[in-house]
């Protein structure tokens, strides 16, 4: 929250945030938001978020926000789009992590790396049910488009 908090100035943003502790919790949230005026929704990788994919996707549409989320297995469950890391590539260049740890080196030498690719994931579907038309330019940069 806070690299969001220093970023959302420079692009003309106001950023609040609304915490969810369980299921409860989610519909209060897009209340409060719509009470905001919130114009779209961020929605942070966690297992409660994960859990609960279904009520948030069912809101976001009933109240007509744009969402994005951090994994693309929420888009391709019907969520607007996606921006993460790509696990699969995380998951091979963790088996190097391995080889060198079986092969001696302490876990503690070796450096903790940063995700390098991304996958950036849209569905139309999602976008029709809330009115949205995504620009062709973003679709043509996406990884993958759900029509």
């Amino acid at each position: 929250m806070k690299d969001l908090a220093a970023v959302a100035p420079a692009l003309g943003l106001t950023l609040f945030a609304v915490e969810a502790k369980g299921l409860d919790d989610i519909a209060p949230g897009f209340t409060t938001m719509k009470k905001q005026r919130a114009g779209a929704v961020l929605v942070c990788g966690d297992r409660l978020f994960s859990t609960y994919r279904r009520p948030i996707f069912d809101l976001s549409t009933k109240n007509r926000f744009p969402a994005i989320y951090s994994t693309k297995e929420y888009a391709e469950a019907g969520g607007l789009m996606s921006y993460g890391a790509n696990f699969p590539d995380l998951y091979r260049r963790a088996a190097t992590y391995v080889d060198k740890i079986l092969k001696g080196t302490k876990p503690a030498d070796l450096p903790v790396e940063q995700p390098i690719k991304f996958e950036f994931v849209v569905n139309l579907k999602a976008a029709k049910q809330i009115g949205l038309t995504i620009p062709p330019n973003v679709l043509a940069r996406a990884d993958k488009v759900i029509r």
